[in-house]
């Protein structure tokens, strides 16, 4: 099947020359062609440039963008889309004045989660993730890596695996999983720190390797919750297991995670509401991206990561929704765009670029997804009538997309 969008205002994130990931003062400019056309074919982009080179439209389907600007699906790297339930009781909780660490000590936060997603079936728990997946497809998210974490025992992180293969196996969308055992200590391993991380060595890890049921390892590296060392462990675990680290870090204290995970090769380290000096030097010149989840911070009201500082040195940043139950129950991508240009102060262009080909490359998938790039995955977002692409993130509340095509189909 042919599809000729004709008439486009603007086209965003053009890149006739594939690349990777774009860093520091690169992340200010955004390729675009006005009045263009885009052509797709089947599951690819087949042909983009300007309205005058135009090809012939005999066999495609033929869609209209007169005012309309076009760019890539977002590509949301870090996602707790699989849970059971909600923790609606927490959010009014910390209205009346509990922070993270005191609602945590309580038996909530991850640990209620986990508690619920125990108690539910695996058919149950993908129903109530399908609906999740469905929005943020329909919302312009056409890539997105899930990860487990809500489980903390060998079968519940296992049923929320494959909860998340399922998922993958029968909606167009590129789906990664992580493993993410390493989220909390279960109450009864609280003071045997050292019995949970073997259970996660010994028998989630091999157990998941055997079913081929992830991509990627992560660890909550954080106070009160995993060490440096630990982390370690569970990195070299995962790696002799093929899987990569994807690590979360520098969320509420700066403890030298970061460090350690760009020694071991960790493809993100995600949250870094907390930088350091010592953080950015390290991660200047390694291949390890900074992501960002700024809705996270709006909701429990933490710092923002601090993207005008490592951008001015240099570094990558990608955007990520971290859409979970108890910190950010939201995967809209488009609010995370506007509120990175509200309330870290990135330009639209630096926003596009980290929630596009920055995304892609934090989980992986630069090659295919990302960019407007002939050959790559047919996933575009087709908006309502613009006054220019700045209208996305400055209107920040209203849905402005008007189609979304993933692997060149429509999504409705």
């Amino acid at each position: 099947m042919k599809i000729l969008i004709q008439n486009i205002k603007e086209l965003l994130q053009v890149r006739e020359t594939p690349v990777a990931k774009v860093s520091g003062a690169e992340m200010a400019v955004l390729p675009k062609i006005d009045h263009a056309f885009l052509l797709i074919e089947n599951d690819r982009i087949a042909d983009f440039g300007p309205m005058a080179d135009c090809p012939s439209s005999e066999d495609c389907e033929l869609i209209d963008a007169t005012g309309k600007t076009v760019l890539p699906t977002w590509c949301d790297s870090h996602t707790h889309i699989v849970y059971a339930g909600n923790r609606e009781q927490e959010f009014v909780d910390r209205i009346n004045g509990l922070s993270y660490e005191e609602i945590a000590s309580r038996g909530g936060g991850i640990l209620n989660s986990a508690k619920k997603l125990q108690e539910t079936s695996e058919e149950d728990l993908y129903n109530q993730s399908k609906v999740r997946l469905e929005e943020v497809m329909r919302q312009g998210t056409g890539a997105v890596e899930i990860k487990s974490g809500y489980g903390l025992t060998v079968e519940a992180e296992l049923k929320m695996l494959r909860v998340i293969k399922r998922l993958s196996e029968n909606y167009p969308i590129a789906i990664k999983a992580t493993f993410l055992g390493a989220h909390a200590f279960p109450s009864e391993y609280k003071e045997n720190h050292e019995g949970y991380i073997n259970l996660i060595i010994n028998e989630m890890l091999p157990a998941i390797a055997r079913e081929n049921l992830a991509q990627y390892v992560d660890a909550f590296l954080e106070t009160g919750y995993f060490s440096v060392a630990e982390t370690e462990r569970i990195i070299e675990a995962g790696k002799q297991h093929g899987l990569i680290p994807k690590i979360h870090v520098n969320q509420f204290t700066a403890i030298n995670g970061i460090e350690a995970c760009v020694k071991h090769g960790a493809l993100s380290v995600d949250h870094l509401e907390i930088v350091t000096d010592e953080d950015i030097a390290v991660l200047k010149d390694s291949t390890t991206m900074p992501v960002a989840l700024p809705s996270c911070s709006y909701f429990i009201s933490i710092p923002y990561t601090p993207a005008r500082k490592m951008l001015q040195a240099g570094l990558p940043l990608a955007l990520a929704s971290d859409f979970n139950p108890g910190t950010t129950p939201s995967g809209n991508m488009n609010f995370v765009v506007a509120t990175a240009c509200i309330k870290m102060k990135m330009t639209p262009e630096e926003a596009i670029n980290a929630a596009t080909i920055n995304g892609a490359y934090a989980m992986g998938i630069s090659d295919t997804h990302g960019s407007i790039t002939k050959g790559k995955k047919a996933n575009i977002i087709i908006t309502q009538p613009l006054t220019s692409y700045y209208q996305l993130p400055y209107a920040f509340g209203s849905n402005l997309i008007d189609q979304v095509l993933i692997e060149g189909q429509f999504i409705q």
